[in-house]
Protein backbone atom coordinates (compact mmCIF):
# COMPACT_ATOMS: atom_id res chain seq x y z
CA UNK A 1 0.00 0.00 0.00
CA UNK A 2 1.17 3.85 -0.87
CA UNK A 3 -0.06 6.36 0.77
CA UNK A 4 0.76 9.85 -0.86
CA UNK A 5 -0.16 13.51 -0.05
CA UNK A 6 0.29 15.39 -2.93
CA UNK A 7 0.85 18.77 -0.58
CA UNK A 8 4.00 17.69 0.23
CA UNK A 9 5.14 15.64 -2.49
CA UNK A 10 5.05 17.95 -5.27
CA UNK A 11 6.79 20.81 -3.42
CA UNK A 12 9.43 22.95 -4.25
CA UNK A 13 12.77 23.59 -2.17
CA UNK A 14 13.09 23.01 1.64
CA UNK A 15 9.84 23.90 3.63
CA UNK A 16 10.10 23.27 7.84
CA UNK A 17 6.99 23.78 8.07
CA UNK A 18 6.22 21.36 5.26
CA UNK A 19 9.01 18.60 6.95
CA UNK A 20 6.67 19.02 10.55
CA UNK A 21 3.61 18.06 8.42
CA UNK A 22 5.30 15.01 6.72
CA UNK A 23 6.56 13.56 10.45
CA UNK A 24 2.93 14.15 11.70
CA UNK A 25 2.12 12.27 8.29
CA UNK A 26 4.51 9.25 9.07
CA UNK A 27 3.09 9.03 13.05
CA UNK A 28 0.00 8.47 11.72
CA UNK A 29 0.43 6.00 9.40
CA UNK A 30 3.00 4.23 11.58
CA UNK A 31 0.18 4.44 14.10
CA UNK A 32 -1.72 1.85 11.52
CA UNK A 33 2.03 -0.13 10.39
CA UNK A 34 5.14 -0.05 11.99
CA UNK A 35 7.52 -1.15 9.05
CA UNK A 36 6.62 1.67 6.88
CA UNK A 37 8.85 3.06 4.21
CA UNK A 38 9.56 6.43 3.46
CA UNK A 39 9.54 6.59 -0.51
CA UNK A 40 10.31 10.46 -0.71
CA UNK A 41 8.95 13.45 0.79
CA UNK A 42 5.34 13.03 1.20
CA UNK A 43 4.86 9.34 0.03
CA UNK A 44 5.64 5.99 1.83
CA UNK A 45 4.72 2.34 1.07
CA UNK A 46 4.52 -0.46 3.37
CA UNK A 47 3.17 -4.35 3.26
CA UNK A 48 -0.75 -4.33 3.55
CA UNK A 49 -1.71 -7.92 3.93
CA UNK A 50 -0.94 -8.03 7.22
CA UNK A 51 -2.68 -4.42 8.36
CA UNK A 52 -5.26 -5.56 6.17
CA UNK A 53 -6.22 -8.53 7.70
CA UNK A 54 -6.43 -6.70 11.44
CA UNK A 55 -8.60 -3.90 10.19
CA UNK A 56 -10.61 -5.93 8.26
CA UNK A 57 -9.56 -5.43 4.16
CA UNK A 58 -7.39 -3.30 2.05
CA UNK A 59 -10.28 -0.86 1.64
CA UNK A 60 -10.92 -0.44 5.20
CA UNK A 61 -7.60 0.44 5.99
CA UNK A 62 -7.29 2.77 3.02
CA UNK A 63 -9.99 4.41 4.56
CA UNK A 64 -9.30 4.57 8.32
CA UNK A 65 -5.77 6.01 7.40
CA UNK A 66 -7.44 8.71 4.79
CA UNK A 67 -9.63 9.55 7.36
CA UNK A 68 -6.69 10.16 10.19
CA UNK A 69 -4.81 11.76 7.69
CA UNK A 70 -7.90 14.23 6.96
CA UNK A 71 -7.84 15.19 10.86
CA UNK A 72 -4.77 16.64 10.55
CA UNK A 73 -5.93 18.52 7.25
CA UNK A 74 -3.53 16.42 5.17
CA UNK A 75 -5.03 15.57 1.70
CA UNK A 76 -3.98 12.21 0.98
CA UNK A 77 -4.32 9.55 -1.41
CA UNK A 78 -3.81 5.82 -0.86
CA UNK A 79 -3.34 3.00 -3.58
CA UNK A 80 -3.02 -1.17 -3.30
CA UNK A 81 -1.34 -2.85 -5.84
CA UNK A 82 1.26 -5.56 -6.65
CA UNK A 83 4.33 -3.99 -6.65
CA UNK A 84 5.15 -0.70 -5.36
CA UNK A 85 5.28 0.87 -9.19
CA UNK A 86 1.72 0.17 -9.54
CA UNK A 87 1.23 0.80 -5.74
CA UNK A 88 1.94 4.37 -6.81
CA UNK A 89 0.13 5.32 -9.98
CA UNK A 90 -2.85 3.93 -7.91
CA UNK A 91 -2.54 6.21 -5.64
CA UNK A 92 -3.01 9.15 -7.78
CA UNK A 93 -6.17 7.71 -7.86
CA UNK A 94 -7.16 6.05 -4.63
CA UNK A 95 -7.52 2.40 -6.58
CA UNK A 96 -7.33 -0.62 -4.98
CA UNK A 97 -6.02 -2.66 -7.51
CA UNK A 98 -7.47 -6.54 -6.54
CA UNK A 99 -4.40 -9.24 -6.49
CA UNK A 100 -3.20 -10.76 -9.66
CA UNK A 101 -4.61 -7.39 -11.66
CA UNK A 102 -1.83 -5.59 -11.54
CA UNK A 103 -0.75 -6.33 -15.25
CA UNK A 104 -4.27 -5.27 -16.16
CA UNK A 105 -4.16 -2.07 -14.73
CA UNK A 106 -0.89 -1.32 -15.64
CA UNK A 107 -1.63 -2.09 -19.02
CA UNK A 108 -4.11 1.19 -19.83
CA UNK A 109 -1.89 3.62 -18.16
CA UNK A 110 0.44 5.66 -20.85
CA UNK A 111 4.33 5.54 -21.17
CA UNK A 112 4.88 8.68 -20.23
CA UNK A 113 4.43 7.48 -16.29
CA UNK A 114 7.35 5.69 -16.98
CA UNK A 115 9.02 9.41 -16.55
CA UNK A 116 7.29 9.67 -13.65
CA UNK A 117 10.06 7.35 -11.41
CA UNK A 118 12.86 8.03 -13.58
CA UNK A 119 14.06 11.12 -15.09
CA UNK A 120 16.50 9.38 -17.16
CA UNK A 121 13.19 7.71 -18.98
CA UNK A 122 11.70 10.64 -20.64
CA UNK A 123 13.47 10.47 -23.96
CA UNK A 124 12.20 6.88 -24.16
CA UNK A 125 8.81 7.60 -23.25
CA UNK A 126 8.95 9.67 -26.03
CA UNK A 127 10.40 7.08 -28.32
CA UNK A 128 7.77 4.75 -27.59
CA UNK A 129 4.91 7.04 -28.81
CA UNK A 130 6.54 7.88 -31.53
CA UNK A 131 6.71 4.56 -32.33
CA UNK A 132 3.14 3.93 -31.49
CA UNK A 133 3.73 2.34 -28.17
CA UNK A 134 1.35 4.66 -26.36
CA UNK A 135 0.80 2.51 -23.33
CA UNK A 136 2.01 0.55 -21.25
CA UNK A 137 0.08 -2.58 -22.35
CA UNK A 138 1.78 -2.49 -25.70
CA UNK A 139 5.14 -1.79 -24.36
CA UNK A 140 4.69 -4.88 -22.30
CA UNK A 141 3.74 -6.91 -25.04
CA UNK A 142 6.94 -6.71 -27.17
CA UNK A 143 9.15 -9.73 -26.91
CA UNK A 144 12.04 -9.15 -23.97
CA UNK A 145 14.67 -10.32 -26.09
CA UNK A 146 13.39 -7.62 -29.20
CA UNK A 147 13.61 -4.77 -26.27
CA UNK A 148 16.48 -5.42 -24.79
CA UNK A 149 18.24 -5.80 -28.15
CA UNK A 150 16.87 -1.91 -29.31
CA UNK A 151 16.49 -0.03 -26.40
CA UNK A 152 19.57 -1.37 -24.23
CA UNK A 153 19.32 -1.69 -20.10
CA UNK A 154 16.78 1.14 -19.50
CA UNK A 155 14.27 -0.05 -22.23
CA UNK A 156 14.63 -3.35 -20.33
CA UNK A 157 13.95 -1.98 -16.92
CA UNK A 158 11.39 0.09 -18.47
CA UNK A 159 9.68 -3.02 -19.93
CA UNK A 160 10.06 -4.77 -16.26
CA UNK A 161 8.02 -2.09 -15.09
CA UNK A 162 5.67 -2.42 -17.37
CA UNK A 163 4.85 -5.79 -17.00
CA UNK A 164 3.91 -5.19 -13.28
CA UNK A 165 7.62 -5.86 -12.10
CA UNK A 166 9.61 -4.30 -9.69
CA UNK A 167 13.48 -2.64 -10.41
CA UNK A 168 14.55 -4.63 -7.17
CA UNK A 169 15.01 -8.64 -7.06
CA UNK A 170 12.66 -10.20 -4.81
CA UNK A 171 14.94 -11.73 -2.66
CA UNK A 172 17.39 -9.26 -0.76
CA UNK A 173 20.06 -10.34 1.67
CA UNK A 174 20.04 -8.99 5.68
CA UNK A 175 22.60 -6.58 6.08
CA UNK A 176 24.99 -7.30 8.63
CA UNK A 177 25.21 -5.58 11.54
CA UNK A 178 28.57 -4.00 11.15
CA UNK A 179 27.79 -1.53 8.14
CA UNK A 180 25.97 1.12 9.59
CA UNK A 181 28.01 4.18 9.93
CA UNK A 182 28.26 6.74 12.96
CA UNK A 183 29.02 10.16 13.41
CA UNK A 184 29.51 11.44 17.13
CA UNK A 185 29.50 15.43 17.55
CA UNK A 186 31.44 16.16 20.13
CA UNK A 187 30.26 19.02 21.35
CA UNK A 188 26.86 18.65 20.93
CA UNK A 189 25.69 20.03 17.75
CA UNK A 190 22.68 22.41 17.68
CA UNK A 191 22.54 23.52 14.45
CA UNK A 192 21.37 20.96 11.48
CA UNK A 193 23.16 22.59 8.82
CA UNK A 194 26.29 20.54 9.88
CA UNK A 195 24.93 17.80 10.21
CA UNK A 196 23.64 17.54 6.56
CA UNK A 197 26.87 18.25 5.73
CA UNK A 198 28.55 15.14 7.43
CA UNK A 199 25.34 12.87 6.25
CA UNK A 200 27.26 12.98 2.75
CA UNK A 201 30.39 11.84 4.06
CA UNK A 202 29.05 9.55 5.87
CA UNK A 203 26.84 7.99 3.02
CA UNK A 204 30.43 8.14 1.14
CA UNK A 205 31.87 5.88 3.95
CA UNK A 206 28.32 3.45 3.66
CA UNK A 207 28.50 3.23 -0.31
CA UNK A 208 32.73 2.10 0.19
CA UNK A 209 31.79 -0.59 2.77
CA UNK A 210 29.01 -1.63 0.19
CA UNK A 211 30.72 -1.85 -2.57
CA UNK A 212 33.89 -4.08 -0.99
CA UNK A 213 31.48 -6.51 -0.05
CA UNK A 214 29.60 -6.40 -3.87
CA UNK A 215 26.63 -5.00 -2.26
CA UNK A 216 23.72 -2.06 -2.98
CA UNK A 217 21.73 -0.51 -0.29
CA UNK A 218 18.24 0.21 -1.56
CA UNK A 219 16.71 1.37 1.75
CA UNK A 220 18.81 3.28 4.45
CA UNK A 221 17.38 4.05 8.19
CA UNK A 222 18.72 7.54 9.19
CA UNK A 223 18.95 7.98 13.17
CA UNK A 224 19.22 10.58 14.70
CA UNK A 225 20.25 11.17 17.95
CA UNK A 226 20.23 14.05 20.80
CA UNK A 227 22.05 15.10 24.03
CA UNK A 228 19.22 14.37 25.57
CA UNK A 229 18.84 10.47 24.63
CA UNK A 230 15.74 11.25 22.22
CA UNK A 231 15.94 9.94 18.77
CA UNK A 232 14.42 10.58 15.40
CA UNK A 233 14.51 7.28 13.01
CA UNK A 234 13.25 6.70 9.49
CA UNK A 235 13.73 4.46 6.67
CA UNK A 236 14.31 5.83 3.65
CA UNK A 237 13.38 4.12 0.72
CA UNK A 238 15.25 4.59 -3.40
CA UNK A 239 14.73 2.41 -6.19
CA UNK A 240 18.05 2.12 -6.99
CA UNK A 241 21.47 3.80 -5.22
CA UNK A 242 20.45 6.37 -2.35
CA UNK A 243 23.53 8.71 -3.47
CA UNK A 244 25.33 10.83 -1.12
CA UNK A 245 22.99 14.14 -2.44
CA UNK A 246 20.07 11.81 -1.56
CA UNK A 247 21.16 10.54 2.04
CA UNK A 248 21.70 14.14 2.91
CA UNK A 249 18.81 15.20 1.19
CA UNK A 250 16.95 13.16 3.81
CA UNK A 251 18.52 13.67 6.26
CA UNK A 252 17.64 18.07 5.89
CA UNK A 253 14.05 16.54 6.32
CA UNK A 254 14.17 14.49 9.00
CA UNK A 255 15.85 17.23 10.87
CA UNK A 256 13.10 19.99 9.61
CA UNK A 257 10.29 17.90 10.72
CA UNK A 258 11.42 16.50 14.35
CA UNK A 259 10.55 19.22 16.93
CA UNK A 260 11.95 16.89 20.20
CA UNK A 261 11.55 20.39 22.21
CA UNK A 262 7.91 20.55 23.74
CA UNK A 263 8.00 23.83 23.17
CA UNK A 264 8.27 23.55 19.25
CA UNK A 265 12.09 23.99 18.84
CA UNK A 266 13.42 22.36 15.82
CA UNK A 267 16.78 20.16 15.52
CA UNK A 268 17.80 23.58 13.27
CA UNK A 269 16.83 26.45 16.05
CA UNK A 270 20.21 27.58 17.90
CA UNK A 271 18.85 27.36 21.25
CA UNK A 272 17.96 23.59 20.77
CA UNK A 273 18.38 21.71 24.70
CA UNK A 274 21.75 19.83 24.22
CA UNK A 275 21.93 19.53 20.72
CA UNK A 276 22.33 16.76 18.20
CA UNK A 277 24.93 13.69 19.59
CA UNK A 278 25.16 11.87 16.77
CA UNK A 279 23.87 10.79 13.45
CA UNK A 280 23.81 7.28 12.30
CA UNK A 281 23.21 5.34 8.83
CA UNK A 282 22.11 1.90 8.87
CA UNK A 283 21.77 -0.07 4.89
CA UNK A 284 18.56 -1.15 6.16
CA UNK A 285 18.09 -3.78 3.00
CA UNK A 286 20.83 -4.35 0.65
CA UNK A 287 21.16 -6.39 -2.39
CA UNK A 288 24.04 -7.95 -5.02
CA UNK A 289 25.40 -4.96 -6.66
CA UNK A 290 24.70 -6.20 -10.59
CA UNK A 291 27.45 -3.86 -11.91
CA UNK A 292 26.83 -0.84 -14.02
CA UNK A 293 27.56 -0.46 -17.42
CA UNK A 294 29.37 2.49 -18.66
CA UNK A 295 28.26 4.51 -21.65
CA UNK A 296 30.66 4.64 -24.86
CA UNK A 297 32.38 7.81 -23.38
CA UNK A 298 31.82 7.45 -20.13
CA UNK A 299 28.94 9.76 -19.55
CA UNK A 300 27.73 8.30 -16.00
CA UNK A 301 32.02 9.20 -14.26
CA UNK A 302 31.21 12.40 -16.13
CA UNK A 303 27.66 12.69 -13.99
CA UNK A 304 29.06 11.29 -10.57
CA UNK A 305 31.88 14.28 -10.95
CA UNK A 306 28.99 16.93 -11.89
CA UNK A 307 27.18 15.54 -8.72
CA UNK A 308 30.16 15.80 -6.07
CA UNK A 309 30.82 18.89 -7.82
CA UNK A 310 27.25 20.58 -6.94
CA UNK A 311 26.95 18.90 -3.76
CA UNK A 312 30.30 20.45 -2.67
CA UNK A 313 28.95 24.13 -4.08
CA UNK A 314 25.68 23.29 -2.17
CA UNK A 315 27.22 22.80 0.79
CA UNK A 316 28.99 26.05 0.93
CA UNK A 317 26.54 28.53 -0.83
CA UNK A 318 22.96 26.68 -0.03
CA UNK A 319 20.74 24.01 -0.78
CA UNK A 320 18.96 26.31 -4.05
CA UNK A 321 22.71 27.79 -4.55
CA UNK A 322 22.87 25.26 -7.75
CA UNK A 323 19.89 24.68 -9.82
CA UNK A 324 18.99 22.11 -13.00
CA UNK A 325 16.48 23.19 -15.87
CA UNK A 326 13.55 20.96 -16.31
CA UNK A 327 11.87 21.06 -19.39
CA UNK A 328 8.21 21.94 -19.50
CA UNK A 329 5.09 23.56 -21.65
CA UNK A 330 4.85 27.23 -22.14
CA UNK A 331 4.17 28.63 -24.85
CA UNK A 332 6.97 30.85 -25.04
CA UNK A 333 10.94 29.47 -25.06
CA UNK A 334 11.43 31.54 -21.17
CA UNK A 335 8.27 29.48 -19.88
CA UNK A 336 9.28 26.28 -20.97
CA UNK A 337 12.13 25.69 -18.59
CA UNK A 338 12.00 25.22 -15.16
CA UNK A 339 15.02 25.89 -12.38
CA UNK A 340 15.30 23.33 -9.74
CA UNK A 341 17.54 22.59 -7.12
CA UNK A 342 19.95 20.45 -7.90
CA UNK A 343 19.36 16.44 -5.95
CA UNK A 344 15.16 17.37 -6.08
CA UNK A 345 12.92 15.47 -7.89
CA UNK A 346 9.88 18.17 -9.10
CA UNK A 347 7.71 18.69 -11.54
CA UNK A 348 8.10 21.81 -13.69
CA UNK A 349 6.16 24.39 -13.34
CA UNK A 350 3.61 24.28 -16.44
CA UNK A 351 2.75 21.16 -17.35
CA UNK A 352 4.39 19.85 -21.25
CA UNK A 353 1.39 17.44 -21.84
CA UNK A 354 -0.84 20.49 -22.56
CA UNK A 355 -1.80 21.33 -25.87
CA UNK A 356 -0.18 24.97 -25.42
CA UNK A 357 -1.72 26.49 -28.74
CA UNK A 358 0.58 29.56 -30.20
CA UNK A 359 3.76 27.39 -29.25
CA UNK A 360 6.80 27.27 -31.70
CA UNK A 361 6.76 24.04 -33.14
CA UNK A 362 9.97 22.37 -33.72
CA UNK A 363 13.58 21.80 -32.00
CA UNK A 364 13.59 24.48 -28.99
CA UNK A 365 16.32 26.84 -29.47
CA UNK A 366 19.88 26.05 -27.31
CA UNK A 367 20.43 29.43 -25.81
CA UNK A 368 17.59 31.83 -24.73
CA UNK A 369 18.00 35.43 -22.93
CA UNK A 370 18.04 36.25 -19.47
CA UNK A 371 16.36 39.53 -21.06
CA UNK A 372 14.94 39.88 -24.82
CA UNK A 373 17.83 41.82 -26.35
CA UNK A 374 16.78 44.54 -28.70
CA UNK A 375 17.12 44.37 -32.21
CA UNK A 376 16.60 46.08 -35.81
CA UNK A 377 15.32 44.41 -38.41
CA UNK A 378 15.17 45.99 -42.24
CA UNK A 379 14.42 45.15 -45.97
CA UNK A 380 16.78 45.59 -48.62
CA UNK A 381 16.47 49.62 -48.98
CA UNK A 382 17.08 49.70 -45.13
CA UNK A 383 13.93 50.46 -43.93
CA UNK A 384 12.43 48.82 -40.73
CA UNK A 385 10.36 45.98 -41.17
CA UNK A 386 7.04 46.07 -39.52
CA UNK A 387 3.78 43.75 -38.96
CA UNK A 388 0.37 44.97 -39.32
CA UNK A 389 -2.76 43.80 -37.04
CA UNK A 390 -3.19 41.63 -40.06
CA UNK A 391 -0.06 40.05 -39.45
CA UNK A 392 1.13 41.36 -43.10
CA UNK A 393 4.89 42.32 -43.50
CA UNK A 394 5.87 45.44 -45.33
CA UNK A 395 8.73 43.65 -47.27
CA UNK A 396 10.70 40.43 -46.85
CA UNK A 397 13.30 40.48 -44.02
CA UNK A 398 16.93 41.09 -45.33
CA UNK A 399 19.10 42.26 -42.54
CA UNK A 400 19.29 41.94 -38.18
CA UNK A 401 21.38 43.72 -36.23
CA UNK A 402 21.14 42.95 -32.70
CA UNK A 403 21.60 45.41 -30.58
CA UNK A 404 25.85 45.30 -29.44
CA UNK A 405 26.76 43.30 -32.88
CA UNK A 406 27.33 44.02 -36.10
CA UNK A 407 24.28 43.69 -38.66
CA UNK A 408 24.08 40.70 -40.23
CA UNK A 409 22.27 39.57 -43.56
CA UNK A 410 19.24 36.98 -43.44
CA UNK A 411 19.26 34.03 -45.43
CA UNK A 412 16.16 33.00 -44.26
CA UNK A 413 13.31 33.35 -42.22
CA UNK A 414 9.64 31.57 -41.39
CA UNK A 415 6.75 33.52 -39.93
CA UNK A 416 5.04 35.37 -38.52
CA UNK A 417 3.54 33.34 -36.07
CA UNK A 418 0.91 35.53 -33.98
CA UNK A 419 0.28 35.03 -29.97
CA UNK A 420 -2.12 37.13 -28.43
CA UNK A 421 -2.11 36.68 -24.37
CA UNK A 422 -4.33 37.20 -21.68
CA UNK A 423 -6.44 38.57 -23.76
CA UNK A 424 -9.09 39.17 -20.56
CA UNK A 425 -7.07 41.15 -18.59
CA UNK A 426 -6.11 44.31 -19.81
CA UNK A 427 -2.95 45.04 -17.93
CA UNK A 428 -1.17 41.80 -18.50
CA UNK A 429 -2.16 41.47 -22.18
CA UNK A 430 0.43 40.78 -24.97
CA UNK A 431 0.02 40.60 -28.68
CA UNK A 432 3.07 40.09 -30.51
CA UNK A 433 4.53 38.15 -33.76
CA UNK A 434 7.37 35.63 -33.58
CA UNK A 435 9.88 34.91 -36.76
CA UNK A 436 12.94 32.13 -36.74
CA UNK A 437 15.67 33.93 -39.05
CA UNK A 438 18.93 32.21 -40.34
CA UNK A 439 21.42 34.65 -40.58
CA UNK A 440 25.05 34.63 -42.31
CA UNK A 441 27.19 33.15 -39.96
CA UNK A 442 25.08 30.26 -39.81
CA UNK A 443 22.89 31.42 -36.83
CA UNK A 444 18.95 31.10 -36.22
CA UNK A 445 17.48 33.70 -33.83
CA UNK A 446 13.82 33.79 -32.51
CA UNK A 447 12.68 36.93 -32.67
CA UNK A 448 9.41 38.64 -32.15
CA UNK A 449 7.78 42.07 -33.18
CA UNK A 450 5.47 43.84 -30.22
CA UNK A 451 5.12 47.23 -29.95
CA UNK A 452 6.12 48.16 -33.34
CA UNK A 453 9.74 46.96 -31.90
CA UNK A 454 11.98 44.21 -33.07
CA UNK A 455 13.52 41.67 -29.98
CA UNK A 456 15.76 39.05 -29.72
CA UNK A 457 14.52 36.37 -27.31
CA UNK A 458 16.33 32.78 -28.21
CA UNK A 459 19.06 31.29 -30.46
CA UNK A 460 19.59 28.15 -32.00
CA UNK A 461 22.44 27.24 -31.49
Amino acid sequence: MVVACPDLHLSVGPDIQRARRHEQMMAVVTGFCPDVEVVEPGVCAFGARGPARYFGGETALAGRITAALADLGVDSRTGVADGLFAALLAARDGTTVPPGGTARFLAGQPVSVLADRDLSAQDLAALLKRLGLCTLGDFAALPVRDVASRFGDAGERAHRLARGLDFRPLVTLPPPADLSVVQEFDPREPRAEPVVFAAKALAMSLHDGLAARGLTCVRVQITVTWADGRESSRRWRHDGLLSEAAVADRVRWQLDGWHPAPGGQTAGDENTPGGIAALRLLPDQVVRAAGQQLALWGETLVSDRVARAAMRVQAMLGHEAVLRPVLGGGRNAGDQVTPIPFGEKTEPRLPADRPWPGRVRGTAPGLVFPAAREADVTDDAGRAVTVSGRCALSAAPARLAVHGEPSRRVTGWAGPWPLYERWWDPSAARRRARFQLATEDGRAWLAVVKDGGWLVEAGYW
